[in-house]
């Protein structure tokens, strides 16, 4: 046996980030994939492609949006003939009745099972009998005492039990396939224990052998580091391809995040000669903010605009999907005119739901990986637009290295 050709997977992410991470986990894997940020047309060529996504921000939408939008973008990759459709979650579970719902997605899908993979063992995040764990700081938590997470302006977790806290998002069935269990699915939704590497290929390969069953499956991107470990086992992928350094480039970066992981990424880029530029989430500057980020370029500095250091920074409000909107829409101006200003090729959104209202205020098309960094957090390559080339990295808010902004002005690649 092998892999079948032409396309084996597409997905449809809830954040950009976490989208692009997706792609990430296929390409390096040997996998040549395609992020879109509108559903690809029909005549789109993917040559040599093996898999494809589109990027939404459906993590800060209402149960009622999510009906009337995704069911047309399911659709579209459908059409692609895709064997295996994948609904890509965060990591660390963002998601409640009123936003973000991934019990509401589940509804939307119509399939009778539906596997459920949160862990990635890769990135820190774990799920044993039931219960999601995710690293922070250098330490793993159980999901309602991380540190960011039980503490998220949005979705705070109160639960780590993956299936008891989707059961308050929808009316379907849910369940768990423990560490102790046959891996046999049921009806509904059925969350997945993984640990290590030898469990996600025991996921990975319940997945695969029943995507005919059950074509649809919810998850982060543990969905893909589980396919790619039952791949490998089976023996049908080889020698993953070599993803070199980028070398140094002036960097632009913005970020709408709050977490305290970004916190210490933006103090760790002041120490070390970024120009970190504050911006008033309440009532944006946008011109000032792009004459402060200029003039620290013209000084050799790289410009890093903030609208917040952390969740303790006075600055953050109480705020509604429409104002992170707003918010994550004025960054993705200011990085646009930036850019256009400056001539700078390589640049940083950070936040998961800033990086999607960013990204299309950049008029982004579609992106392909270009060199890694932390898992989830590639340097991509912008295709189409008016920044078709523009190297670019999305960050969700809770991930990444203290370095982190440094590693991209660096050009990525894998560290000694």
């Amino acid at each position: 046996m092998s892999l079948p050709d032409g396309l084996l997977l597409g997905w449809l992410g809830d954040d950009f980030t976490g989208s692009a991470a997706v792609m990430e986990v296929l390409t390096f894997a040997g996998l040549p994939s395609a992020l879109f940020l509108q559903p690809p047309a029909p005549e789109t060529d993917l040559t040599g492609i093996r898999a494809i996504g589109f990027a939404t921000t459906a993590r800060t939408w209402a149960p009622d949006r999510m009906r009337a939008e995704l069911p047309n973008a399911f659709a579209a990759l459908r059409g692609f003939g895709i064997p295996l459709l994948h609904y890509k979650v965060c990591s660390t579970l963002d998601s409640a009745p009123h936003v973000g719902s991934i019990g509401c997605v589940a509804e939307i899908a119509g399939t009778r099972a539906i596997p459920v993979l949160i862990a990635a063992p890769a990135m820190g995040r774990y799920q044993a009998f039931g219960s999601l764990f995710a690293e922070a700081f250098g330490k793993v938590h159980r999901l309602d005492r991380h540190p960011v997470m039980s503490r998220h302006p949005v979705t705070p977790m109160d639960e780590a039990d993956v299936a008891l806290h989707l059961s308050r998002q929808t009316h379907l069935p849910t369940g768990c396939i423990t560490l102790a269990d046959a891996p046999v699915l049921r009806d509904g939704l059925v969350t997945l224990d993984a640990v290590d590497a030898a469990g996600m290929a025991r996921c990975g390969r319940l997945i695969w052998d029943s995507r005919s069953d059950a074509p649809f499956v919810i998850g982060s991107q543990g969905v893909e580091y589980a396919l790619v470990e039952h791949w490998c086992a089976q023996g049908w992928l080889g020698d993953p391809p070599s993803f070199p350094s980028l070398g140094p480039a002036r960097v632009a970066v913005v970020s709408g995040s709050v977490s305290a992981v970004t916190a210490a990424q933006i103090d760790w880029a002041e120490r070390n000669g970024f120009a970190c530029i504050p911006l008033d989430p309440a009532r944006p500057d946008e011109t000032e903010a792009v004459a402060a980020a200029v003039r620290a370029l013209d000084q050799g500095r790289d410009p890093l605009i903030h609208s917040a250091r952390g969740p303790d920074d006075p600055a953050i409000r109480p705020m509604d999907a429409a104002a992170n909107e707003a918010v994550g829409t004025a960054l993705g101006r200011i990085l646009d005119r930036v850019l256009r200003q400056t001539g700078v090729r390589r640049a940083i959104i950070s936040g998961g739901d800033t990086s999607g209202h960013a990204a299309r205020a950049l008029g982004v098309h579609a992106l392909r990986v270009l060199a890694p960094t932390i898992p989830g957090a590639a340097i991509c390559a912008v295709q189409g637009g008016t920044h078709d080339g523009l190297q670019l990295a999305l960050k969700g808010g809770q991930m990444g290295s203290p370095d982190y902004f440094g590693w991209v002005r660096d050009g990525g690649g894998a560290r000694p």
